[in-house]
């Protein structure tokens, strides 16, 4: 009347078994794999600090001072979703052989990498400005620096509250 029931044994595979069975699970496996998650939890979550992001800052500057104005960095103050950040940077710049944007880089605060994107320009790009969507992973003060032709560097900075945090390690 009603189908037979299928049995699928607890012992490994090879040995004339059920091809789909695996080996046989024990309360010492168990108790493993529920100390292993146990563990997960202590594990830091990666994120840049405020020194991380001065050292990558560093990196790409060395010694020289970057100097507020020429440069403007656009950024909603408030983002209700950090997954996908609109971001603009534009640097007054007449993009000429003499004068002219060489690169544009962006950092972060808190995001797990500091160094988020490097632009490189020439004096043939006619507009020093760049657009592109950024993750940001917490509320935080995302810098932009601009080096130009003649070596200096030019820079701004937001401070900009997510509200659905991106870029998390879990």
């Amino acid at each position: 009347m009603y189908p037979r029931r299928r049995e699928f044994p607890l012992s490994a595979p090879g040995r004339g078994e059920d091809k789909f069975s695996g080996p046989p699970m024990t309360r010492r496996h168990i108790l493993l794999v529920a100390a292993g998650m146990g563990f997960a939890s202590f594990i830091p979550k990666a994120a840049a600090t405020e020194a991380a992001m001065a050292e990558a800052i560093r990196a790409v500057i060395g010694e020289s001072e970057a100097q507020r104005g020429r440069l403007k960095l656009e950024l909603p103050p408030i983002v209700e979703n950090g997954n996908t950040v609109p971001l603009t940077v534009s640097v007054d710049s007449p993009m000429t052989e003499a004068d002219h944007v060489e690169s544009i880089h962006i950092f972060n605060q808190k995001n797990p990498q500091p160094y988020v994107a490097a632009f490189k320009l020439g004096r043939r790009a006619g507009n020093a400005r760049v657009a592109t969507r950024i993750r940001l992973a917490d509320s935080q003060r995302v810098v932009a620096i601009a080096r130009m032709s003649d070596g200096s560097f030019w820079s701004d900075s937001v401070d900009v509250i997510v509200t659905l945090a991106a870029c998390t390690e879990q």
